[in-house]
């Protein structure tokens, strides 16, 4: 009989240091998954309009940046328009500056979908923007956030989920 006993006991033992084994397993492989950098698989055309606090801008420059602020493209702002291309393989996240021909005025819209092409650049997609950029970087999660924050939007206009319609489809733009 104590040989039973010390079989069973030798083996709730051994499940015990097996299970807490697994679970250390588990908590090592969960931390160390990399995180998915989007590309552009293919050149992409991103045009939209830009704006200020008076309305259309006539003129100016809209540069596509990296985070670091590598030139990636560069294009003329043509009575509000612009259409900039991005080239193949271009990594996400993505920065559309606006700049005045007198330099004063930056305006700025964070790319970081690879299936959205059009973007408007205003005051408030700059403010969002910054709002991203200080919680940590420019992914969904933040820029979504970013959005409910800094857009002020009545209560009559917010359902259960917190929004009637999209606003995440431009960071700062309602459709």
């Amino acid at each position: 009989m104590s040989r039973n006993v010390l079989f069973s006991v030798l083996l709730v033992i051994l499940s015990g240091s097996t299970i807490t084994g697994c679970g250390q397993h588990d908590q090592k492989t969960a931390k160390a998954s990399p995180t998915v950098v989007k590309r552009y698989a293919a050149a992409t055309a991103l045009e939209g309009v830009v704006s200020d606090n008076k309305g259309v801008v006539k003129t100016g420059v809209v540069d596509a940046t990296d985070e670091k602020g590598h030139l990636i493209s560069h294009a003329a702002v043509d009575n509000g328009h612009y259409s900039i291309e991005i080239p193949a393989n271009t990594a996400l996240p993505i920065l559309l500056t606006f700049s005045s021909e007198s330099g004063a005025e930056k305006l700025v819209a964070a790319v970081i979908h690879d299936t959205i092409t059009k973007y408007e650049i205003n005051p408030l997609t700059t403010a969002i923007a910054t709002a991203a950029k200080a919680m940590g970087g420019y992914t969904h999660a933040n820029m979504t956030r970013a959005a409910a924050e800094t857009v002020h939007t009545p209560d009559a206009n917010k359902t259960t989920t917190g929004w009637r319609g999209d606003p995440t489809t431009q960071y700062g733009g309602w459709h």
